[in-house]
């Protein structure tokens, strides 16, 4: 009869504190971040199929998640997005007093994240981005990308199928990434109307909207020609000023610009032009031709410096 007794109180205590544990839950998960965070290890984990397992002069990959500078924060975002992550969990250590500081700060600087965005995959690229972070050094980033999978299958379907066609062993490099730059160019129209009320019936800041439907904005030419140069297997990144986007494309050893919307022009005569003033062209040679679109922050694409 003791026993039973026993085994009753000490059912009622394990039951007491469970229902305190669980009333002071968030004290409890607060308690556990504090004291057991650091000892835990972040890993990356699985990456997906549009990962670039190469760096660059702005971001490069990282395996340590437990950053100790602000350029280890910038690496920590262009890894998660490189990996196609929706989202991830990281923490601050206590000997970088300014890491919530500095994650903030990037948090809220939309422009720093979209020039890290442009060094990624178009198919791993944000739509939009939130960071949360609190006072115990815990920071979680989460990704909306800007393609669904159902677009994804449909452009890499068409693109396979224009692949084919355009791009032959027999040419040289160059030929093919003009014969894609032509082809995107003369079965595309600038979509002017988008451009000019940011609304339009198109898919035109996409690779959908000149594959499926003829038209486009800086945004749909330029992540149309990435998709091709990754499958070509021809290193590149976009390149953001306020205003405008286009393809930085390893070409010959060296970093040239790439603008297929410059290159088809918006005529007053209503007729199609193709272009190619601005086909692999270095910096110099861009900023001779036009600077009020194409100025953009060095530091962010030193490449191309």
């Amino acid at each position: 009869m003791k026993k039973i007794f026993r085994l009753f109180i000490l059912f009622g205590i394990f039951c007491g504190f469970g229902c305190i544990a669980y009333y002071y839950r968030d004290v409890v998960i607060e308690f556990a971040d504090r004291y057991f965070a650091p000892f835990r290890e972040v890993t990356l984990g699985d990456v997906n199929d549009y990962y670039r397992n190469y760096d660059f002069d702005f971001v490069q990959n990282t395996n340590s998640f437990s950053p100790e500078s602000y350029q280890d924060i910038l690496n920590i975002y262009y890894t998660v997005l490189n990996a196609g992550k929706s989202t991830f969990t990281f923490y601050c250590p206590d000997e970088y007093e300014a890491c919530i500081q500095d994650v903030q700060n990037l948090a809220n600087d939309q422009d720093t994240l979209s020039d890290i965005n442009n060094y990624v995959h178009p198919y791993n690229g944000f739509s939009h981005i939130e960071t949360e972070y609190d006072s115990l050094g815990r920071v979680t980033i989460t990704v909306v990308r800007s393609y669904s999978l159902e677009e994804i299958e449909l452009i890499n379907q068409k693109v396979d199928e224009l692949y084919s066609q355009l791009v032959k062993e027999e040419n040289s490099i160059y030929t093919n990434i003009r014969n894609i730059h032509d082809y995107i160019i003369n079965n595309t129209r600038y979509d002017s109307v988008r451009s000019e009320t940011g609304e339009s019936q198109y898919h035109s800041d996409t690779a959908y909207g000149p594959l499926f439907e003829g038209y486009a904005i800086c945004g749909g030419y330029t992540d149309l020609m990435e998709l091709f140069l990754e499958r070509m297997n021809i290193k590149s990144f976009k390149v953001s000023s306020e205003k405008h986007v286009w393809n930085a494309v390893y070409y010959n050893y060296h970093w040239l610009n790439l603008d297929l919307t410059w290159d088809d022009p918006v005529a007053s005569d209503g007729n199609d032009y193709l272009e190619d003033s601005y086909f692999l062209i270095d910096t110099n040679r861009l900023l001779e031709l036009e600077t009020t679109e194409h100025y953009f922050k060095q530091e962010h694409y030193m490449e191309l410096v």
